[in-house]
């Protein structure tokens, strides 16, 4: 658990993790570089969870060997699923990561969403939907890896 206190935002307690895949933990089908490590050191603290549509058929090879539950979306209502999903978890004890149209609700829902910004761009629904946006995912992982980070962003 990651645990966190924030002034003016309430404390932290995060068991979760939400990461949409394409455009968030990869580029074009392939895991950036250096998110294998971070995911993997972060996976000691909470569960990691990778929900996506799989565009480019990849994730399940390119997660292999991190302690990651992997979810593959139907091709319908996905913006749908990923909240769906996230509520199931229980939301109010997750973080989620995104940046598509299709990752808006899941960021809204989860108790901290972060909009990525990477090489797919990422659309102004989730950044409305986003308490944080960040122009790297290796920055938006060391926000909960550095927790100081977090509370340093989302203090009153």
């Amino acid at each position: 658990m990651i645990q966190i206190e924030i002034p003016g935002f309430e404390k932290l307690s995060l068991v979760h993790a939400v990461f949409d895949y394409n455009g968030t933990l990869a580029a074009d089908g392939k895991m950036i570089k250096n998110v294998r490590k971070r995911l993997v050191k972060l996976g000691e603290q909470i569960d990691i969870h990778v929900i996506t549509a799989d565009t480019f058929g990849m994730a399940a090879s390119q997660l292999k060997g991190i302690p990651v539950k992997l979810h593959i979306l139907k091709k319908t209502n996905e913006d749908e699923q990923k909240q769906i999903y996230i509520k199931n978890l229980g939301a109010d004890r997750a973080a989620a990561f995104g940046n598509g149209n299709n990752d808006r609700s899941m960021l809204q829902a989860a108790r901290i969403g972060i909009a990525v910004i990477g090489k797919e761009g990422c659309s102004a629904m989730a950044i409305q939907s986003s308490d944080i946006i960040v122009t790297s995912i290796l920055d938006g992982l060391d926000l909960l890896l550095q927790p100081l980070r977090c509370k340093a962003t989302l203090r009153f």
